[in-house]
Parts: C-alpha cells; structure tokens; sequence
C-alpha cells in the first residue's frame, strides 16, 4: 500500500517539475536551452510517465499545462523545420492524454486551445508538405491527423458546455485550417501528380496514403458535425466566409476535369459534399454568384464510381424522339438490377465483411480503429444496398455515396435560387439520346436512368421534381420543339428547352413503364405531372400528348405489382392523367382521340378498354374512395376542357352520379377507410362531374354579361379587347358562326338534360345532410344559361328559384349560403327574372341578409351578386321603357334597398368593396337627377314599401344631389382606402355615373374633383389596368360643358401623358400588353376631347395648345401615316375598312377642330400645317 502510494506521488511529481521547469526555462531571456531540445528533455522523454500521471492529477491543472504546453510550442522563433520532430511528438501526446483525462474548459481556454491548435497545425502542413512531395509516406501527416482527432474527442466532450460562440469559434478555426492546408495541397506535386492521371485512369485503385487528403477529409467531416449542431443560428459573415472555402475548393476540383476514384479520395469527397449540403440548405445570403460554379464542379460527380463500368446495353435501334411509347426499349433498369447479384446479408455482416479488409495505417499506435473508421462519412450500408446488386463491393457504396451528396447540393441550389438555376438547365438536363448512357457528359436524367443504386436514382428523381416547381412553367413556355434537319448552326434557347422537354418526356414515360419500385414511381408520376403542367404542347410534336395519355393509362390497365402500393400508385397515375386531360388550351389531338373513342360501339369497347372507360371504372369503385375521388376529378376535368364530347358521355355521368347518391353512408371502405368523411368526399366530387357536364352540354360561358362592357370598344381599341375567360365556364373551342337552327338544338340538348337532373339527382342533394353535398348542388344552378332556364317548365323555374332562396336565408352552413349567393347573382341577370319585381326582391331580400353575415367568403359572393342585381334593375328600366311602360312602382323599393346595403359594403373589405363600388356604379347610372333633395331613406329593416308608402316619394328621394354626392363621396374614398381591384372598379363606376344622361355635370360641385381624381390615377398609378380604365373614363363626358371647368385640366394632363409615355418604367413583362392597350386608350381619349377644343372660350388653354402645336402635329403624322394614299390598292384597302373609317374620322374631326382653334387665335401658319395633315388622309 505504501508503495502504491509513493509511486503516484512520484509520478505526479514527476509532472510538477517538468511542467514548472518548462515554465522557468522559457520565462529566461534569452532562452539557455533550444525549446526543441528543452521539450525533449522535460517532457517528450518521460512521456510515458507524464501519461500515467495525467489521470491522477486534478483535471484543470492538466488542462492548464497543456494550454501550456501547446501556446509554447505554437509561439517557438524556432525554425520549423527544427520543432518538426517536436510537433509529432506534442501532437502524440496531447491525444494520449485527452483520451486519458477531460479537460476542463472554458470560453476562454476553448479560444486559447483553439489558437494553439490552429498555429501548431499551419507550421507543420507547411514544414511537412515538401517531405510528403518527396516522399510520399504514411506517417507524414499523421500528427496533423492526430491533433484533429485530439480536438474531436475534445469537443465531444465538451459539447454539452458549449455555446453556439464557441461552436462558431471552432467553425472559424476549421475554415482557417482547411484554407490553409488546400492552400498547399493545390500547390504540392504530389496534387498535380494525383490529377495528371488519364481517363484511362479512371475507375482504378490507387495505393492509399495518409495525406493532406486525409487531413481535409476529417476537417470537413467536423466541419460538418459542428455545422449540424448549430444549425441555423450562424452568422450570414461566417456563412459566406464558408462560401468561399468551398468555392475555392470546387473551383480546384472542376478545373482539374477528372475526379480520382480511390478510396481516400471517396472519402474526402463525401466529406466535402455532405459538408456543402448542410451549408447551402439553409442560405444565409444570394447563391446567384456560385451557382453555375457549384453546378459545373457538382455536375462531374454524377457518374463517380461508375464510369469504369460497362453501363447496361439499352437497345434502341430505330427509335426516335416521338416514338413514344417505347415498348422496343429494354428494360435497363432491370438488366442492372439482375446483374452481378449475390445473396443477401444483413447490414451488421455486411459491417464485419468490411472489417476484415486491411485498416489505414495512421503511424501511432495509439489512434484507435474507432477514429480510423470515422473517414467514412456516411450513413448505414443498408439504405444503399438491400436492392440494389451486390452488397460486398464496399467501394461502390462509397462511391454511390458520393453522387448522391453531389444531387443534394445540386438540390439544394435550385431550392436556394430557383431563377438563376434555370441557366443551368442545359448542363443538367439532356437535350438529345436520353436512353443512350452518357460516360463523359452525364446528366440527372442518366442518374435516374443508369444509376445502379436505388437511392442515387430517388434523389435524382427528387431533384427534377424540384427544378420543374417554382419558376419553371413559366420559362418553359417560350420552349418550341424543331427537328435537327431544321436547325441551323446556332440554336436559340427556346429550341434547346423544347429538346429537353421531348427527352424528359421520353425518359421518365420509359421508366414508368418499365419501373417497379413503388416510391421511386411516385416520384416518377410527380415528375410527369410537373413536367405535364409546364410544357407548352402547341409547340410541341402533335402526338406527344396524346402518347403521354395512353401511356398513362396502359400503366394503369397493367396494374402494379404490389397490393400495399396499388392505392398510391393509382391515385398518382390518375392525377398525372388528370393533368394531361386538363392541359389549357384544350388539345385538338386529344379531343379526335377521345371522339374515336366515344365513336366505337358498346361490344368492341368491352374487349378493348380505352381512357374514357377506364376513367368511368376506377369511378364506380366505391370501395378504394381514394382512387374514386382522382378517377371523379379526371372525369370532372375531361368535361371541362373537352366540353364537345360530353353529350355522348351522359347518360354515363348520370348513372354514375345516381348510383352514388343511392349508396348507403353506412358501408365500409377500402383499406380502413370508411364512407363517412370519404363518402362526403366522393359524393361531392360525382356532384361537380354532373355540374360541369351540364355547364358543357348547355353551353355555358359564365355570368350572362348585362353591363355595356363596350365602353373600350373604340376604333382605337377594338383589337385590344381581350375575351374574359370564365374559370367556372367549359373551354370551348374557337367560336364558328353557327346557324339558328344547330343553337336550337343545343338549347333543346340541355333542357332536357337539366330536367332529367332535376327529376333525378337534385331531389337526393338539395337536402342532403353533408353540407358540402349540399353547397355542390346549389352550385349546379351557377352553370345554368338563359335559354336553358326560359325553356324549362314553370314548376322547374320556381323550384330552382325557391332552393336559392330557402339555402340563402335558411342553411346553418356558410358555404351553402355563399355558393346559394353566387347562384342568385348568375340567375338574376337573366331577362325573364330581372323582369319579374317580385323574384327581384326575394333575390334582394336573400342577398342583403347574407351582405350582413359574419362569414367574409359569404359577404363576398353576396356582394358579387347585389352588384349583378343592380345591373339587372338598370335592364329591367330599360326594357320597360323600350316597351312604352312607365309603371315603374317596384323599382324604387328594391333601389333603395341596394343603395343602403352598397353604401354600407363600402366599409367592408377590399373583395367586398369592389362589388359594393361596382353596384353603386350600375346604379348610378340610371337613377333620374332631379332637383330634390331629400334624405335617402334607411332601409335596414328591409320593410321598405311599408315605410315610405307611395312611389313617387322613393323616385323623388333617389335623384336628389345629395344621394349623387354621397354616392361620389363614397368611391372617391374608396380610392384612397381600396387595392387596385377596388380603383379599377371606381374608375368604371365613374364611367357609369358619366354616362346618365340626367346628370348635369356642370352644375355639380363635386365634378372637379371626380376629374382630378381620375387624372391623378392615369398619371400615377402603377397598375396598368387602372390607368386605361381612368382613360376610358374621361373620355365618356360627350360635350364640353360636361367636362365644365375641368376641360383644360383634362387637356393638358392628357397631353403631358402622351407626350411623355414612352419615358414610363414597365416593371414586369406582363405589363407590355397592357401598355399597348393604354396607349391605344389614350390616342382614342386625347383625340376625343381635343375634337371639342374649338368651342373652348379658355384662353390658357388656347395658349398652351398653340405652344404645343410642334408636338401634336408629329403626334398627328404618326397617326395619319397608315391612310397616307400611298398607292391605290393601300387607299383601297384602307376605305374598305370599317374600323379604318372610323378612325380616319375621330383623326379628321379633332384636326378640323384644332384648325378652328388656330385660325381663330390668327395663327395661319400653324392652321396651314393641320390642313395639310388632313389632306393627307384624303
């Protein structure tokens, strides 16, 4: 016992007086003995005893003689090529005695210990770079190797008193080492050396080494550890300074064009690759500088490992980019997956297989195999290799390893900048043999085509679907498939874009077909959908979408082969169709494919299957509810884009719907699902399949327009009117005129068709108990037309009037009430129920309930329709007074009414006040002027016939000026409070107010200021659609006194507009449309109020006009310049022009009246240059 005693207190006195003279010995100036020799002696020659003492020493005072130690060392004036020995030594040590005893430390021993590690490691890569060139041993970085392990250890145990500002001092440490070490690694022989081996090279071992490679691999494997525990609490200074480590070295790495396929630096690349990853999937700044850096470095990893190999044969012979489906293709897929095969072995025998090849030397016995096996970065064996082929070729996995962590950071370049990724789609993305193997320029598509492992082919799979989201449809659609005979030696982008379409296409169709695994097929068919969703296929060969068509569905027809993934992988085939059927602008090829198929009789169907039929199949399968609900929306979306073909498919739609509505609720589904929810589900979606086959067999092109939206139908700006597509409305082909006769008939088809429906399906849905069941029946009567509702039987008529009215002012469910709201508003604009007072006012009743409900969606549709029925009211007037009738009793009721519930929707929301400004507008513009003035009367309670009593008071209150100057107090305010919907509405409510004729404008105190607000939004709003509206506006006053005393403002604000819109800053490429149709707006207003300058008595304006002459003249020039009669067939054509003529005549009209103007300020000359513009055009 004593001497157990006395030999500890001699071991750890041995560490005090080495420690205590090495403290003396270095205070002494100058030093007595070299520090080399001095550590020697003190230290490194009693390491062994220092190593037994180390444990039974108190902790702090170890790791105080360390810090010690180490700050010595690191602080030497000693050559470095003379404390080289002494590095390995201290290196050896110092890892010895970390595994031996935890330092203690702290933050500010943690940035000592890191600085000393940082100093020590500089000097010995410099010293020991030279000896590695020259002799290329293990043993010569195994110091540096050993310090960093040391530090590992170190930090593994001190993590959990870690901050995140050590860990970011570690991050910076790390960085600072493998600058410097990549610093001399680029310029070492052995580099050159290791990158100068040829392709025939490639693919071969070369025999391992322990080198700086080894070195840099375990800084980025930490670099990484440390990276993942701090996760997203990094500095965006320290983020970028790691973006330029890893520039630097994948700039090196691409610039060398080969990649070297041994062992160590498999190691060293996954390392690195897995390190980037962490970096750029959570972005700390703009990627767009590194982006095509990263992708050309990246792009060489896509075949790493697997270039030596012979790829499996696809034979193609005569095969060409359209022959889609490709059954001629094999399968090589398969071939790989029959290739080299062995049995299977679990992962832990796989791991004791692997351990028996021979470890890597790192010259000091004391590393431990754990430390020498944690190179590997990378997850288990087993997500590699449990289908994938041969699981004993350990460096294959390796390597697979490597492609993968390159696809995720090219991954993670696409999600971090989306827009500037798409210049990098030619790299990635092949433009031509996509099912030939590409050895030297390979591509994601080769990844997921070549790949011999499944989970490089998933992330590869995964990539595209990430590169086809986000800003991909858009810049896809300027992509045009030519044939090579058609291009010429440059090839424009779109062309290029068009050729990688095509080969996506053929590539991801033959995997579909030919692939089995199911989640590697459910990124296939998400890559199909997307890739469906963003090709412009007008520009493409007439038959690819169609081929995609019936390729889909002989996938679905053959089936997969495992009973757990049939259900998803259904329910993705049919969305992937879904999407192919619904592809806007309906596809003619695709609509003569489903006619032939409509065409074939009912026995040869049966033998044959076809998409329409399999469609109907998968939609009677009640008991799967998923791949029912997918198999109703394809069908819903056939009738939609295809609306031509639906007649023929009715009566099975029909007895589809039927048979849903006549299942029990109570029945069991598919796989645990029940009909409860589901079936609610299911039942809703057979319901919008019958809503838009009805909306397509009768003809419905949504709300019957009733509003003159012919306000920009000028000559101007006639061929600026775009049609306004109806979301809810079928896509209908191209108008062809048509006779009476085929519209009859049509109307006749739909009236029969809605009333077998309401004999049959809506009995069963009006009531039902789902609330959604209910609300997609009530919106079945949004889709009905005039003629098809005037040619229904009268009980038919009242029992859709009285389902809106009864589910709008009784349903408990808000979406019922909305969808009933939106109902009423497509119904009221019809002529046989605007005529009807009576029908108007339950609609206006039922409608003002809902403007009050809590629900913002129900006061936004009710909204919608109290502006549809204000409109209608206008028509109503219109065609009472078209027949002579002047018994307009009801309509002041119902008036007030609206004008209340308007005024008081102006508060409301933006989406509310829109509608709410575009009722008041449409009632603005019929209501008579008169010179009362009474109060507008409340109407809240709705009992407005009760209140007031006789007629002639509601008329007389209604065209007081205080009911106008409220009304244009209310939407002048709407301009300041209101989104840019909202203005636009007010600029077309003002419209409407300009174009009652009862209006004295001129006498209206508030007229300056509607006019100054309608130049303010020409000039400064930043919305085109506002500004051309505003135009419009103002060019509605037909004469001089009802523009007033705001004529001049008027002129002179339009002249400075035109004369300075070309100077205008467009902010989006959208708006270059619409900027040719303000233009055009503001020719046809600018011409309109100049035709009256010359009844002007203005003398300014006089002034300015003349002072302006130079510019209106070359103004009028440009316009005069298509009817200069430069030859007879130009005049001809011109006059024969009924548009040209009316142009020529707004042109002729205000020349003619700034001529007057002219001539009666005597300027002559100026009068002279007009006239002989005027002749021009004769």
């Amino acid at each position: 016992m004593a001497e157990s005693g006395s030999s500890v207190s001699s071991e750890v006195r041995t560490w005090r007086t080495s420690f205590l003279t090495l403290r003396d010995e270095t205070l002494s100036s100058p030093p007595r003995t070299p520090l080399s020799q001095l550590l020697h002696n003190l230290i490194f020659s009693q390491s062994q005893s220092l190593l037994s003492a180390a444990p039974k020493l108190p902790p702090h005072e170890v790791t105080s003689d360390l810090l010690f130690l180490m700050e010595v060392a690191a602080t030497s004036s000693n050559g470095a090529q003379q404390m080289a020995p002494s590095f390995s030594h201290l290196s050896r040590l110092i890892h010895d005695i970390c595994h031996c005893v935890p330092l203690q430390l702290n933050s500010s021993s943690w940035t000592l210990l890191l600085d000393s590690f940082a100093s020590l490691l500089e000097l010995f890569i410099r010293t020991n770079s030279t000896v590695s060139d020259s002799s290329p041993n293990s043993v010569a970085f195994s110091p540096s190797l050993e310090c960093l392990f040391t530090l590992r250890r170190i930090v593994s145990v001190y993590q959990r008193r870690c901050s995140s500002s050590d860990d970011i001092q570690l991050v910076k440490f790390l960085l600072r080492i493998i600058k410097s070490s990549h610093a001399e690694l680029s310029c070492s022989s052995h580099f050159k050396r290791s990158n100068q081996r040829g392709f025939s090279d490639i693919g071969k071992k070369v025999p391992q080494s322990t080198s700086l490679w080894d070195f840099q691999t375990l800084a980025f494997t930490m670099l990484g550890e440390t990276i993942s525990r701090v996760g997203s609490s990094f500095p965006a200074d320290l983020w970028k300074s790691m973006m330029e480590v890893f520039r630097k070295v994948m700039d090196v790495l691409a610039s060398t064009s080969v990649l070297v396929e041994d062992n160590v630096m498999a190691r060293f690349y996954a390392a690195l690759l897995n390190c980037l990853h962490l970096v750029l999937k959570d972005p700390k700044g703009s990627l767009s500088d590194h982006v095509s850096g990263f992708v050309a470095a990246l792009r060489m990893f896509l075949t790493y490992g697997i270039t030596g190999r012979s790829h499996p044969s696809s034979s193609t012979n005569g095969f060409t980019e359209q022959a889609l489906p490709l059954k001629s293709v094999k399968s090589h897929v398969e071939e790989s997956r029959r290739t080299d095969r062995s049995p299977y072995r679990p992962p832990h025998l796989r791991k004791r297989d692997n351990s028996n090849q021979k470890p890597i030397a790192w010259g000091s016995q004391s590393l431990s195999d754990h430390e020498s096996t944690a190179l590997d970065y990378s997850s288990s064996d087993s997500e590699y290799s449990d289908s994938d082929g041969s699981i004993r070729d350990s460096d294959s996995i390796r390597k697979s390893k490597v492609r993968v962590a390159a696809i995720d950071c090219i991954q993670d370049l696409c999600k971090a900048d989306p827009k500037s990724f798409t210049t990098q789609w030619m790299l990635l993305l092949p433009t031509s043999d996509v099912l030939q193997p590409r050895k030297f320029e390979a591509t994601l598509m080769t990844c997921l085509l070549f790949d011999p492992y499944l989970k490089a082919r998933i992330v590869s799979a995964s990539t595209l679907a990430v590169m086809l989201e986000g800003p991909s449809p858009v810049f896809l659609q300027v992509a045009e498939y030519k044939e090579s005979s058609k291009r010429g030696s440059f090839t424009a982008l779109s062309s290029s874009l068009g050729h990688i379409l095509m080969q996506l296409h053929t590539g991801i169709i033959h995997l579909i077909q030919r692939e089995n695994h199911g989640r590697l097929l459910v990124y296939l068919f998400k890559i199909l959908m997307l890739l469906i969703s963003s090709t412009p296929y007008s520009r493409m060969p007439s038959e690819l979408l169609p081929t995609v068509i019936t390729s889909l569905h002989d996938k679905m027809e053959e089936g997969f082969p495992f009973k757990s993934d049939q259900t998803n992988l259904q329910t993705a085939a049919i969305g992937c169709l879904t999407v192919a059927l619904t592809t806007s602008p309906s596809y003619p090829q695709v609509k003569d494919m489903l006619l032939k198929e409509m065409s074939t009789d009912f026995l040869e169907a049966q033998k044959k299957s076809d998409v329409l039929s399999t469609l109907f199949r998968y939609s009677e399968e009640v008991s799967n509810p998923t791949v029912c609900f997918e198999a109703l929306q394809a069908l819903r979306g056939v009738s939609h884009n295809y609306p031509s073909i639906m007649v023929s498919c009715w009566e099975r739609v029909s007895t589809v719907v039927y048979g849903f509505l006549r299942v029990p609720n109570s029945c069991k589904g598919h796989v645990g699902y029940t009909v409860g929810f589901i079936g609610e589900k299911v039942i809703t979606a057979a319901i919008k399949v019958l809503d838009e086959c009805l909306r397509a067999i009768s003809g419905f092109k949504g709300t019957e327009d009733v509003s003159d939206e012919n306000l920009l139908d000028t000559p101007f700006t006639s061929d600026c009117i775009r049609m306004k597509k109806v979301s809810s409305a079928p896509s209908y082909e191209p108008e062809i005129p048509k006779d009476t006769r085929d519209e009859y008939i049509s109307s006749q088809t739909g009236t029969l068709l809605w009333s077998e429906a309401m004999e049959k399906h809506m009995p069963l849905i009006l009531q039902h108990t789902s609330s959604m069941v209910r609300a997609a029946s009530v919106t079945c009567f949004a889709g009905i037309t005039s003629s098809v509702f005037s040619s229904l039987l009268k009980e038919k008529q009242e029992l859709i009037l009285s389902s809106l009215i009864y589910a709008a002012e009784q349903d408990e469910v808000p979406s019922v009430r909305s969808a009933s709201c939106r109902a009423i508003g497509v119904i009221s604009c019809f002529p046989q129920v605007c005529q009807s007072a009576e029908t108007l006012d339950k609609f206006i009743h039922a409608v003002g309930i809902n403007t009050r409900d809590t629900s913002i969606s129900v006061r936004i549709t009710a909204s919608w329709a109290l502006a549809n029925i204000c409109d209608s009211i206008r028509h109503c007037i219109d065609t009472c007074a078209s027949k002579g009738s002047t018994d307009y009793s009801p309509i002041p009721q119902l008036v007030a009414k609206l004008t209340d519930c308007a005024l008081r929707l102006s508060n409301d929301g933006d989406k509310i006040k829109s509608n709410a400004v575009r009722a008041l507008g449409n009632l603005s513009r019929f209501i008579k002027c008169s010179s009362l003035s009474e109060e507008l009367p409340s109407t809240s309670d709705w009992n407005v016939s009760n209140r007031y009593g006789s007629s002639s008071y509601l008329r007389a209150s209604f065209g007081g000026p205080r009911w106008f100057e409220k009304t244009v107090q209310t939407l002048i305010s709407c301009v300041t409070t209101g989104n840019v919907k909202v203005q636009w509405n007010v600029c077309h409510a003002l419209s409407n107010l300009f174009l009652n004729e009862t209006l004295r404008l001129r006498e209206m105190d508030w007229a300056p200021s509607v006019f100054s607000i309608l130049l303010l939004l020409l000039r400064d709003s930043s919305n085109y659609k506002i500004r051309i509206q505003a135009a419009v506006a103002l060019a509605v006053p037909s004469s001089l006194l009802d523009y007033g005393n705001s004529y001049s403002d008027v002129v002179q604000g339009l002249e400075h507009l035109v004369e300075n819109l070309g100077s205008d800053q467009i902010s989006a490429p959208s708006s270059f449309k619409y900027r040719v149709a303000l233009e055009k707006q503001l020719t046809s207003t600018m011409l309109h109020v100049l035709s009256l300058a010359s009844s002007t008595d203005h003398e300014p304006l006089k002034d300015f006009l003349i002072k302006k002459a130079s510019f209106l003249e070359e103004w009028f020039k440009v316009l005069c310049m298509p009817f200069v009669a430069t030859s007879s067939e130009a005049v001809a054509e011109t006059s024969s022009s009924s548009i040209g003529n009316q142009k020529k005549e707004m042109i002729s009209k205000a020349i003619r009246s700034l001529i007057e103007l002219f001539e009666g300020r005597k300027q002559h000359a100026l009068a002279q240059k007009f006239e002989k513009l005027e002749n021009t055009m004769q």
